[in-house]
């Protein structure tokens, strides 16, 4: 039996050490790896969401002209990521007080509550606490 899981998204980012910045200082992420990889002179940049075992994001600098475009437009202005809290009030009223722009309020819904805020360059996230008997909950083992 075939098993396979996601283990990084890769995000475009201007400049990785204002996505690094972002992504530890505001979103509390862990930095897991910054490499430099001489061949390619790139960064290999993972973060991951605090105390999280699950899928990583990967911060990849545009690095053609064709890229840049897509920097906080990945997805064409539909909501990208999906940030699950275990307590939505603790995590939302920090990260307003951190200055993320939240564009749609928070809302309860059949799910749980969920808000829509952006990064630092307009990508769109929902942060989320799913209620525990909903199939989309998972505790992350």
């Amino acid at each position: 039996m075939t098993k396979q899981t996601i283990i990084h998204i890769a995000i475009v980012v201007r400049d990785y050490d204002e996505a690094i910045e972002f992504y530890t200082e505001k979103l509390h992420f862990s930095l897991v790896e910054d490499t430099y990889q001489p061949a390619q002179d790139k960064r290999w940049v993972v973060v991951s969401p605090p105390n999280s075992n699950g899928t990583t994001l990967l911060l990849a600098k545009a690095s053609k002209p064709e890229q840049e475009p897509f920097i906080g437009n990945q997805t064409g202005g539909r909501v990208f990521l999906f940030l699950n809290t275990d307590d939505f009030w603790r995590d939302y009223n920090e990260m307003l007080s951190k200055g993320i722009k939240f564009i749609r309020p928070p809302k309860e819904e059949s799910y749980g509550l969920v808000a829509v805020f952006e990064d630092l360059y307009g990508n769109l996230w929902d942060l989320l606490e799913v209620n525990e008997n909903h199939p989309l909950y998972s505790r992350g083992d």
